[in-house]
């Protein structure tokens, strides 16, 4: 399933087309993304990356289209939003499905001009950017309900990637953990009481037999503090 996944990222970095990635919490989306952006003709251009869902509503146009001085109290500069940062590279949305209606109008806007106007102002910029945006709910669900809107889910969903829950992905598990541990080992390594750490095979079997609902970001935090709180370079079973 997951080399499905990855041969059609592969295919789809290569054109400038839209992606949609669906997948639980957890699961790498903005890693994949990152991944696209890398293997696409805009490699050595920005990648510029917003989360939707952690930024007020009120705030959140500002921050993607940017503004004028004077366009709102607080407001002392001139500042270019993330389409502008972005200019010739990516622009990675996560938790497009928390986008507002007001924003998500905008955004169909921008998808189908090619060009932002910065609040205050009323002379647009011509932007070129990959769009490239992600979600953890079921996007046709939320456009049947209607807080999604139809026109803005199909110009976003022109490449569609379903990242698999890493219980759907057992063959994948133990490479992870290996590969996870390494990544545990390296950023600590700088760090005062450092010790390098191996997992005994005892520990690993919990691990392979555990569900991960939180997917591959519960099993870096799993390793990380077992990492911790554990004495000697071997993190055993207990």
């Amino acid at each position: 399933e997951m080399d499905h996944v990855i041969r059609r990222a592969k295919k789809g970095a290569l054109r400038s087309i839209p992606v949609l990635i669906e997948g639980e919490s957890g699961t790498g989306k903005e890693l994949l993304a990152r991944a696209i952006h890398a293997g696409s003709t805009r490699k050595d251009n920005p990648f510029v990356a917003i989360n939707c869902g952690a930024i007020a509503a009120e705030l959140l146009e500002s921050e993607l289209f940017g503004y004028e001085k004077g366009a709102f109290t607080g407001a002392v500069e001139q500042r270019k939003g993330s389409f502008e940062s972005a200019h010739l590279g990516t622009l990675f949305l996560d938790e497009i499905g928390e986008m507002p209606k007001q924003a998500q109008v905008k955004l169909l806007r921008v998808l189908q001009e090619n060009e932002i106007v910065r609040l205050g102002s009323s002379k647009p910029v011509a932007v070129d950017v990959r769009i490239i945006a992600a979600t953890n709910r079921n996007l046709i669900e939320e456009v049947a309900k209607g807080s999604f809107r139809e026109d803005l889910f199909f110009r976003l969903a022109v490449a569609v990637l379903k990242l698999p829950p890493l219980r759907h992905r057992s063959g994948d598990l133990s490479l992870l953990i290996d590969r996870l541990m390494e990544t545990v080992n390296q950023r600590s390594a700088g760090e005062p009481g450092y010790q390098h750490k191996k997992i005994s095979a005892s520990a690993k079997n919990i691990l392979l037999q555990h569900s991960w609902p939180g997917n591959v970001r519960e099993l870096l935090n799993t390793l990380t503090r077992a990492a911790v709180w554990s004495d000697g370079e071997t993190i055993t079973g207990e």
